[in-house]
């Protein structure tokens, strides 16, 4: 099919499966997955996703990240507390090692099953707040908790990805090579964090001076896209430095109108292009005929939440009924969980496969969040 053929029915599909999707009360994005395993190799095999497209779908990833970073409050992340932090401590490294354990149990090979572990350790917040919304729990102590520790829940996740991405390049897995990873992570931020920030705000304040259409965007998507490019030469993931980019963006004047001008650009070409290619890249038959491990593997997820996240709020003086509404409230995997996914499946480490199986589990544990936090706030 011709790229813009191919282009125009990936957009027309995600818009209408995220519609359709949206009726039935579950977020567009897990539409948009469904659209393209309709539309890919799986079923219709009307878009191949080649390189021109795949291209587009690298830059809905940076730019999703990077309206990550631009919507973190980073004085609410600094004020998240302890208690927020061993929630979503514990809520990333149990799912972690529930993934990495049963991966290992199957018989994948030691890089794949910490790369199924690390997807399984990302919350999507933004289904949990929709339902809390609907019941009217949002501003509420456990509400707030769930939304705190999804912060950090998040940088967590970003720090997991950027660690095996970097561990999969050097090609060793040795605790030193974690120590030395985590420390040029810190390094990366803590100089950008101290240095970055107040250029960034001199270079979006003097973008002002030049007269010419939607200037100050253009040096922001410029601002996020040479960050990409640091964090990758510094062997730390695109991503990472987009969603760094997007933090030190959102502390400028400006951060308000540059976010409605990225959510336009994204939302309208970008991120559809790369949640349909998320589908289009997912083999049905492999998710059909993995049987028993995807759904051992899914169920691990939810249950590792759950167990992880509780007894963080355990530990942290909450009762035992709103421990288990947080670890319910921090099931569902997206964005985070689709993005760790599509990584490993572009840097050859993850198969088709485990890549399948990974969506697969993002896409469950999305369907059952609505009806278990519910069920978890009728118990009231």
């Amino acid at each position: 099919m011709d790229i813009f053929l191919e282009l125009a029915t990936i957009l027309i599909a995600a818009k209408g499966f995220g519609y359709l999707s949206s009726r039935f009360g579950l977020p567009a994005a897990l539409g948009q997955i469904v659209g393209g395993i309709i539309l890919g190799p799986s079923l219709l095999n009307l878009v191949t996703y080649g390189e021109g497209v795949r291209l587009l779908a690298d830059l809905g990833v940076i730019m999703l990240l990077f309206l990550a970073g631009l919507e973190t409050d980073i004085e609410e992340f600094k004020n998240v507390g302890f208690p927020s932090f061993i929630i979503a401590l514990l809520g990333v490294l149990v799912p972690f090692l529930f993934g990495y354990l049963i991966a290992i149990e199957w018989g994948y090979p030691q890089m794949q099953a910490l790369f199924l572990g690390g997807v399984m350790t990302a919350t999507s917040v933004s289904l949990t707040a929709n339902v809390l919304i609907e019941l009217k729990r949002l501003r509420t102590r456990v509400g707030a908790a769930i939304l705190a520790a999804a912060v950090v829940d998040d940088v967590l996740g970003i720090m997991i990805l950027t660690i095996l991405v970097a561990m999969n390049t050097k090609g060793s897995v040795y605790v030193e090579d974690i120590v030395i990873l985590v420390g040029e992570i810190v390094a990366f931020f803590a100089v950008s964090m101290l240095i970055g920030s107040r250029a960034i705000k001199e270079i979006l304040k003097g973008s002002h001076k030049i007269n010419l259409p939607e200037t100050v965007t253009t040096i922001a998507l410029a601002i996020m896209l040479i960050f990409a490019y640091l964090a990758e030469h510094f062997q730390i993931a695109a991503i990472t430095g987009a969603y760094l980019a997007g933090i030190l963006v959102a502390g400028s004047e400006d951060a308000k109108k540059i976010i409605d001008k990225i959510i336009t650009i994204g939302y309208s070409f970008f991120i559809p292009i790369f949640l349909v290619g998320v589908g289009a890249e997912t083999d049905a038959h492999v998710v059909i005929t993995a049987g028993s491990f995807a759904f051992l593997y899914s169920f691990l997820a939810i249950i590792g939440k759950i167990i992880g996240c509780g007894a963080g709020a355990l530990i942290s003086k909450f009762k035992p009924k709103e421990a288990l509404q947080i670890g319910v409230g921090m099931i569902p995997r997206m964005e985070v969980g689709l993005i760790m996914a599509n990584i490993g499946l572009a840097e050859g480490v993850l198969d088709r496969g485990a890549f399948s199986i990974s969506i697969a589990m993002v896409m469950i544990t999305t369907l059952v969040t609505p009806p278990l936090l519910k069920w978890a706030f009728a118990r009231e």
